[in-house]
């Protein structure tokens, strides 16, 4: 059975849905993010295009699958990013995590990620100090930390959570004024792409909604428990990457599980490392480490969930 879409009818979808949060990233941060969007999207279809034609393989730039990686990982880095970050960054989601492994459909690990995590670890001055504040057209050139490394920051240094989640903080957290990576800004226009998404039946709404729910439920035990030293659940929602990586990178079909069951159980796992990661690790943010770490698991999860075969005998009862 065939629904009649190809790879790059999907990938074009998914860039659309893309689309409207990523304007907006300009409108915030001006210039400067339009550059990242252009170089990272530039460079990673010239890796593609070298790299396949250096592996003599069939170039495939066209199905756009290039693109949305360049364009993912734009939204994933600061927008005071320098242009070699975001090649190299690029260098390692294409050439590395995508065609070393055999290309589109093969790789086991989400490529934009792959290259984002790299740079986290390689370079963490320009990817976690190097923040701008957002406003309207433009910048004001302020250096700032992230909500999440702020709350993270006073708890190491008071001994408590020392961050305003009033009425405004909530609204400019869903609208995007805050520092933050491209893409991660604004919840209202990501929410608005996965709905998108969602009625074209691109994605499924399993992943987005266990990922988001258990980090929702998880953190808010944890806020129950002890208020001072662990933020407010729909703080740890709405604030990081966590819409960006819960629509647009935990549901890539080629590095999450087939089933719904275990489309559930992914996005559980992905809530629940996220959450560990952020309240008890090194680091603010955990949805980049938490995807990659259950796409290693993926082959796992679809092996634990895979359906009952209509009419199949267990081997043992065939034997018998």
């Amino acid at each position: 059975m065939h629904d009649g879409r190809t790879v790059s009818s999907v990938m074009r979808l998914v860039i659309y849905a893309l689309l409207p949060a990523s304007l907006f990233s300009v409108y915030l941060f001006g210039i400067d993010a339009a550059r990242v969007i252009v170089i990272s999207i530039g460079s990673a279809v010239i890796f593609e295009l070298l790299a396949q034609k250096m592996m003599k393989k069939a170039v495939r730039i066209g199905d756009f699958s290039a693109v949305l990686t360049g364009l993912l990982l734009a939204l994933n880095l600061p927008s005071a990013s320098p242009w070699w970050l975001i090649v190299t960054g690029n260098f390692f989601a294409i050439v590395i995590a995508k065609q070393l492994y055999g290309g589109l459909g093969y790789n086991p690990f989400n490529p934009a990620l792959i290259g984002r995590v790299v740079l986290l670890i390689s370079f963490p001055v320009h990817m976690t100090a190097r923040w701008v504040t957002s406003s309207a057209w433009g910048v004001d050139g302020v250096t700032t930390a992230t909500p999440l490394a702020a709350a993270k920051e006073s708890l190491a240094t008071l001994g408590h959570i020392d961050v305003a989640f009033g009425r405004e903080e909530i609204i400019n957290l869903l609208i995007g004024f805050r520092p933050g990576c491209l893409g991660e800004v604004s919840v209202v226009l990501l929410l608005a792409g996965g709905l998108f998404l969602i009625f074209k039946k691109v994605i499924s709404w399993h992943i987005p909604v266990s990922y988001i729910g258990s980090v929702w439920l998880m953190t808010g035990i944890f806020h129950l428990a002890d208020p001072t030293r662990f933020a407010d659940p729909t703080f740890h929602v709405i604030s990081g990457g966590l819409f960006l990586g819960a629509i647009f990178m935990a549901t890539d079909y080629v590095t999450s599980p087939v089933t719904k069951k275990g489309m559930l159980i992914f996005g559980a796992g992905c809530g629940v490392i996220t959450v560990i990661i952020r309240l008890f690790g090194g680091y603010p943010e955990g949805v980049s480490f938490a995807i990659l770490l259950m796409n290693a698991a993926t082959p796992l999860i679809d092996r634990w969930t895979k359906p009952k075969v209509f009419g199949a005998v267990k081997p043992e009862k065939a034997a018998a």
